[in-house]
């Protein structure tokens, strides 16, 4: 298990240390907001549109291959932008490690379902979790050290020794699972399963904490850059959001183990206290950034754990590689149209805005589920 965490951390260390960083360090590359949102869509863009296809692969020839050759690709990737040093070279980067993070995310979450017991999924999950938090939490702060201290370039070549270091540690501990027996399946039968609510209302949840993720990581250094914080200050205060998720993933996860949280209790919950979140980061100054760093790291705490292991309970063996392929790319869907429905509104008027839209649009995705929990607990015996 140790490579799928350390190939989750190096997914999140890489997206969220350059997210966190664009729009401080690279004003030849970002020219505005609208920009900014462009670079972090177009990470999560590759991913939308290959991570199916990738998880389809994996359960086809194995979860191991994929992964290695997308930390492979992603090595590659990252040392790309490390020689060349450009504006343009930096979009090509970003487009290259976004599709190799498709080949190695859904591989590594279907390797972490296929490795555990179906009773044990949700810590396994929120260890995994976890690990990919502390990604995300170092990426803001370590990504401004970096960055601060040799530019971006600097930052692009430890993340391509990362990956490929990760990768040889995966050649050598990471089991070969082999691909379980398949029955034919039509475009029809793979229709009617992601359509199926077991498959829809986690990845809908996914889809929108993803977003708010996004946004949070990418959008509070500009609030903060706002409020006159420095960029050292700035990246700890964006990593409150990663640490908490850190703290709340594996807590969630062996509480739905447990019995002591249900999936549906919790992802009302994580929508609802991420909604609250971005409501938070319309507040002036550090105790708003502050405030939405913690709220929206607590709310996609709980449901990234949850959401996962509800998937995986809900899924053949043998299809694991696609439904993990396919509910992240309902996640990346969020993570790309997050940043680029806030950073729309936000130039049509304010960033606050944009802020509020977004959390406008998670507590109406939540609310029709609670009105309708409330209705269930009424109904007579």
């Amino acid at each position: 298990m140790w490579p799928l965490y350390a190939a989750g951390f190096t997914t999140a260390f890489g997206a969220h240390g350059i997210a966190a960083n664009l729009g401080g360090f690279s004003a030849d590359a970002v020219t505005s907001l609208l920009v900014l949102g462009g670079l972090l869509a177009l990470y999560d863009g590759a991913e939308v549109v290959l991570k199916p296809v990738f998880g389809s692969l994996a359960d086809r020839i194995g979860g191991k291959p994929v992964l290695l050759g997308g930390l492979i690709a992603f090595a590659a990737a990252s040392a790309l932008y490390a020689v060349a040093d450009s504006p343009g070279w930096l979009w090509a980067a970003r487009l290259g490690q976004g599709a190799a993070a498709s080949a190695f995310s859904p591989s590594a979450s279907a390797l972490v379902a296929r490795l555990n017991p179906a009773a044990k999924r949700g810590r396994a999950f929120g260890s995994y979790g976890f690990y990919k938090s502390i990604g995300y939490t170092l990426g803001p702060l370590l990504g401004g050290v970096l960055v601060w201290a040799g530019g971006l370039r600097l930052l692009f070549t430890v993340m391509a020794v990362c990956a490929a270091a990760v990768a040889l540690w995966a050649v050598l501990a990471v089991p070969a699972v082999p691909p379980l027996p398949r029955k034919r399946q039509t475009v029809a039968d793979l229709a009617r399963r992601l359509a199926d609510h077991s498959f829809l209302a986690p990845t809908a949840a996914l889809a929108a904490a993803t977003a708010a993720l996004s946004v949070g990581v990418g959008f509070l250094p500009v609030s903060g850059a706002a409020a006159g914080l420095g960029t050292v200050a700035t990246g700890a205060a964006v990593s409150v959001l990663a640490a908490t998720a850190a703290v709340v993933q594996p807590k969630a996860g062996r509480a739905l183990d447990a019995g002591r949280l249900s999936t549906r209790t919790g992802l009302l919950a994580g929508l609802l206290i991420t909604a609250a979140g971005l409501t938070a980061a319309m507040l002036p100054g550090l105790a708003g950034v502050l405030l939405a760093a913690a709220l929206i790291g607590t709310g996609t705490g709980l449901v990234t754990p949850l959401g996962f292991a509800a998937l995986a309970a809900s899924t053949p063996e043998e299809r694991m590689g696609q439904t993990m392929g396919s509910a992240e790319l309902g996640r990346e869907l969020g993570d790309a149209g997050g940043p680029l429905l806030v950073a729309g509104v936000a130039t049509a008027t304010t960033l606050t805005y944009g802020y509020a839209a977004l959390a406008v649009l998670l507590a109406a995705g939540a609310l029709p589920a609670l009105a309708d929990r409330r209705r269930t607990a009424r109904a007579p015996n």
